[in-house]
C-alpha cells in the first residue's frame, strides 16, 4: 500500500525506467504519473506502438507524461539517449526466466552486461543523482534449505546467495551477480547513489496480463485445474507488486534511503496462495487447489522433471518454511505492505476479468 512516509519529489526533471514493458515497470510507470512526473521509458523497439499502447493511455489518464526510447541491455550506450536531464534511474529490466537454453546468453549476459550498461550511463550523464535497482531475494538466498544454516533462522539485508550456480538456480546466480557487478560500480564513483529493492514472489495485479510473466503463468495454472485439486508444500515469500512500485519511489526521493531493502509481504507456499484465492473464489466453481498435496518428497522428486522443476530444487525446498525479515523496509521506506487475500484475490479477478481464466457456469 502507498509509502506512509512524506515524500518530497520533484516532478521538474524527468527520471527514467529501464525495462518499461515489464510487469513491475508498468506498476511502477503508473506510479510516477500520477505524481506528475516525466518519464523516458526504454523499450526494445519503441516503434512497435501496439505494445506501448497502454502506457500511452495510462499517461494521458494522468498529471505526468512519458517518452519512449530505444534501450538494448547488451548495446553498450544505447541507454545515453533516454538518460539525459534524467535526475533518476530505475532499472527494472532484466530477465526473469527460470527455464533457458544457454545460461550465460539468455540470463548472465543481459543481467550482468545490462546492469553494468545501465550503471555506465548514469556514469556518464552527469544530471543522475540516484539509481533505483529491481534486484530480488533470490540475491541473497539460494534454497528454502539454506535458512538452516542462517543465525537467528531469518533472511535479512545482510545476507547473500553464495550457493547459486550455472546449473543450480541459475536464474538467481544471475540475480546475485547482477546486483554485485551495480555494488561494486556504485563504490567506485560519488556522483549518484545506489538503493536496492530486493522483492521475493511478485503478485498482484498489473497494469495488464503480462502473459510471458513467470507471476502470471503460475496463476494460471493455478486456477486452470492445471495443478488439480491438491498443492505442493513449496515455500515461498510473497510480495505485492504495488508494495514493490511504492518501495521503488520512496527509495528514489527519501533522502535517507540506502542499501538494500527485503520487499516481503507474507512468508507463505503454494498452499497458502491458492488457499487466499479461495477464500473469495471458491471451488468447484473455481478450480483453485486448497488442500496441501501428500505426496512424498521422493514421488515428487522422481517427476520433477516432468513439471518443470529439477530435482535438487524439489530436494532442497519442499517442506521447508520461509522467513524474511521486512523491518527495514517498513521502518525506513515506510512500506505498509498487502494482505495475501488482496495480492492474489485482485490478482485472479484480473485474469478472470481478460478472460485468461475462464469459469462455467
Amino acid at each position: 500500500m502507498p509509502c506512509t512516509k512524506d515524500l518530497n519529489i520533484d516532478t521538474s526533471t524527468p527520471v527514467m525506467v529501464t525495462g518499461a514493458t515489464g510487469y513491475v515497470a508498468g506498476v511502477l510507470i503508473s506510479r510516477l504519473l500520477d505524481y506528475g512526473l516525466t518519464i523516458h521509458a526504454t523499450v526494445r523497439d519503441p516503434t512497435k506502438k501496439d505494445r506501448l499502447q497502454y502506457l500511452e493511455d495510462c499517461a494521458a489518464k494522468s498529471k505526468g507524461s512519458i517518452k519512449f526510447f530505444s534501450g538494448n541491455l547488451l548495446e553498450r550506450g544505447s541507454f545515453d539517449e533516454a538518460a539525459k536531464n534524467c535526475s533518476i534511474i530505475f532499472h527494472t529490466a532484466s530477465p526473469f526466466v527460470l527455464t533457458v537454453d544457454n545460461v550465460d546468453k539468455d540470463l548472465l549476459e543481459p543481467a550482468v552486461g545490462g546492469t553494468e550498461n545501465v550503471l555506465t550511463t548514469a556514469n556518464n550523464t552527469p544530471t543522475v543523482t540516484r539509481v533505483v535497482l529491481t534486484s530480488s531475494a533470490a540475491a541473497i538466498y539460494n534454497h528454502a534449505s539454506d535458512l538452516n544454516d542462517i543465525p537467528n533462522g531469518v533472511w535479512t539485508e545482510e545476507i547473500w546467495n553464495r550457493g547459486s550456480t550455472k546449473t543450480d538456480s541459475p536464474y538467481s546466480l544471475s540475480k546475485t551477480m547482477a546486483e554485485q557487478k551495480a555494488w561494486v560500480m556504485a563504490g567506485s564513483q560519488t556522483q549518484w547513489k545506489l538503493v536496492v529493492i530486493n522483492p521475493t514472489f511478485v503478485m498482484g495485479p498489473g497494469l495488464k496480463y503480462h502473459p510471458t510473466s513467470e507471476s502470471f503463468q503460475l496463476i494460471k495454472k493455478l486456477g486452470s485445474g492445471e495443478v488439480g485439486s491438491m498443492a505442493p508444500a513449496l515455500p515461498f515469500g510473497i510480495v505485492d507488486v504495488r508494495d514493490v512500485a511504492d518501495g521503488h519511489i520512496a527509495a528514489a526521493f527519501l533522502p535517507e534511503a540506502a542499501g538494500r531493502h527485503i520487499f516481503n509481504g507474507t512468508n507463505g507456499s503454494l498452499v497458502s496462495m491458492s488457499q487466499a484465492i479461495a477464500e473469495k473464489f471458491s471451488p468447484p466453481k473455481h478450480k483453485v487447489p486448497t488442500k496441501e498435496a501428500p505426496v512424498p518428497n521422493i514421488l515428487l522428486w522422481a517427476i520433477a522433471p516432468l513439471v518443470g522443476m529439477s530435482r535438487n530444487f524439489v530436494k532442497e525446498n519442499l517442506g521447508y518454511t520461509m522467513n524474511f525479515d521486512n523491518s527495514k523496509a517498513t521502518n525506513e521506506l515506510g512500506i505498509d505492505f498487502y494482505p495475501l487475500s488482496k495480492t492474489m484475490q485482485e490478482m485472479y479477478q484480473q485474469l478472470l476479468d481478460e478472460k485468461i481464466i475462464e469459469v462455467k457456469d
